[in-house]
């Protein structure tokens, strides 16, 4: 698929990793150094636009080893780019570390998934028909 993007940052297009790759690497595009204290969140530019056809998002994502290695994590996991959005492509990023993590121009912040969607259309009914799990919920699957 193609997908129109347009690139004000320093650095290259988002590019997959390996022919397996399902996430694009985002990158930090940034005049100096950002230092996210412990429990902090700040909103990290990427310079990048983009114009995705109807039908489909992007879903922005934490970077495992950057979550592992460092308790830096996407505030609202996975975060929603809608196909009719053009704004500046911006990542929430936390500190859920208790050391302070500065985040410099052009590292890789976070991952970005495309996804195809369906929009829903609701029928209302006065009841639900009934299935094996029933209203079970919050850790009852796989109970005997």
């Amino acid at each position: 698929m193609q997908i129109n993007i347009v690139n004000h940052s320093k650095h290259s297009l988002p590019a997959y990793e390996t022919i397996a790759s399902a996430g694009l690497d985002l990158r930090a595009s940034l005049d100096q150094p950002v230092t996210l204290k412990s429990l902090e969140r700040k909103l990290i530019p990427t310079g990048l636009f983009i114009e995705l056809p109807v039908g489909y998002e992007a879903q922005v994502r934490p970077r495992s080893g950057m979550s592992f290695k460092h308790g830096i994590g996407v505030l609202n996991s996975p975060g929603t780019i809608d196909a009719d959005y053009r704004g500046e492509i911006k990542v929430i990023l936390v500190n859920l570390s208790s050391e302070n993590y500065t985040i410099e121009d052009g590292e890789r912040v976070a991952q970005m998934v495309i996804a195809r969607h369906e929009q829903a259309e609701w029928i209302e009914v006065k009841e639900l028909n009934p299935s094996e799990r029933g209203a079970g919920g919050f850790g009852s699957t796989g109970q005997k």
